[in-house]
């Protein structure tokens, strides 16, 4: 039972816009109906309570567009893209559910909507990448639109696409007096569902040409680019940030130089890539181990495999060996921000990280008893964003 699904799994998701409501995302009541909706349900249920509750809201918001108030129109246009967002999660794998493509195009549709609508609109971009582009926003900063002002590029992680990164770092972010382009790369948001294309370690590789297109947005300082990753884009942004020598900061949330620590795996890890090199046979036998376990059902089998591009357990683990910054740390060159939440597991060596970084590192914790403790500091999602503020204040002002 978690704290407000039955389901821990959908308790899991279905408690991430808390993260959100501090920033115009839904209020706590939304998400009590849901799950008081979802009940006993399976994840058809968690679906179809979260898509009922965008589509609501969604209606709110064309009503008053309808009615001359563009304000309001905005702001339940972004509630029901939160809404979408959330429906997806349980549904994450290959061969994509429809389900998930129907929510994702509606959450897509009413971020737009909702930026759009904005006193100073906000409409999506693309950022030339290899043979494709990729889906960008570029967010001024807040009442100062039009100054020459620092840029904070924003990277996800292995959950989220670009609805969940404006409410939890854009927002902020442009409040506190900063530009913000925030996209979704390979294995993220729409380069992973309906591109197909898995996510790469070299992230450097991706930033790389996001930065080449930042340096044509108005009102960008050149030398005062941060780029800021959040859960596993804590890792892609340590990684980018040793390839990319344009950076002037950086941002870890968490601190992480290695992919998937074993708690995610419950033990399993050292078992599986002994089996994958071993046997097919054994290996199945722990496929279907994994598989009688929903949340590592869901972090292995359906989200790990699909995200990473890997068919096989060994595969999944091999993908994610290389998922690692360790090797670049050394390469680092500009000033960096390391979170390290107290009950977070995937932040237990930002420490470590910092000593290899030296002067060249900031470790900021965040304690249980501020509420902060968790996993990129989920439950006082503001006070994280005011320590980043205060600390991208001092480095890139001074």
């Amino acid at each position: 039972m978690g704290l407000f699904f039955r389901n821990d799994l959908h308790d899991d998701f279905g408690t991430w816009p808390l993260l959100y409501t501090a920033y115009g995302g839904i209020d706590v009541g939304v998400i009590l109906a849901v799950a008081r909706e979802v009940g006993s349900g399976d994840d058809g249920a968690f679906w179809d309570a979260w898509m009922a509750a965008g589509d609501r809201i969604a209606a709110e918001a064309e009503a008053a567009r309808v009615t001359g108030r563009p304000g309001d129109a905005s702001a339940c246009w972004l509630q029901a893209a939160i809404c979408y967002a959330t429906a997806s999660h349980p549904l994450y794998g290959r061969p994509v559910d429809p389900r998930l493509r129907e929510a994702f195009k509606k959450q897509i549709a009413a971020l737009d909507a909702g930026l759009a609508l904005r006193p100073r609109p906000v409409h999506p971009l693309r950022i030339p990448y290899e043979d494709t582009t990729l889906p960008g926003y570029f967010l001024p900063a807040e009442g100062r639109e039009d100054e020459t002002r620092p840029l904070v590029i924003l990277t996800n992680g292995y959950d989220a696409t670009v609805v969940e990164m404006y409410f939890a770092s854009a927002v902020a972010l442009s409040r506190g007096g900063y530009h913000v382009l925030f996209f979704d790369g390979p294995g993220q948001g729409e380069p992973l569902i309906e591109q197909g294309l898995a996510l790469r370690p070299d992230w450097e590789n991706v930033i790389r040409p996001v930065v080449d297109f930042a340096l044509g947005l108005p009102g960008v300082d050149a030398d005062r680019i941060c780029l800021s990753g959040w859960s596993l884009g804590g890792l892609l942004a340590l990684r980018a940030a040793g390839g990319e020598p344009r950076l002037a900061a950086c941002v870890a949330d968490p601190g992480a130089a290695l992919g998937l620590p074993p708690h995610m795996l419950d033990g399993l890890a050292g078992k599986a890539v002994e089996a994958a090199e071993a046997s097919r046979l054994v290996e199945a036998g722990l496929e279907k181990l994994i598989a009688a376990k929903p949340g590592m059902r869901w972090k292995i089998l359906q989200r790990g495999f699909w995200v990473l591009g890997a068919d096989t357990l060994g595969g999944f683990f091999e993908a994610s060996r290389r998922l690692d910054a360790e090797e670049t740390l050394g390469e680092i060159r500009c000033p960096v921000l390391l979170t390290c939440a107290e009950d977070d597991p995937l932040a237990q060596d930002a420490p470590a990280i910092a000593s290899t970084l030296g002067a060249r590192a900031t470790l900021l914790r965040f304690s249980a008893a501020e509420g902060a403790g968790d996993h990129c500091e989920a439950r006082n999602r503001s006070l994280l964003n005011r320590r980043v503020l205060a600390w991208l204040d001092e480095t890139l002002w001074r």
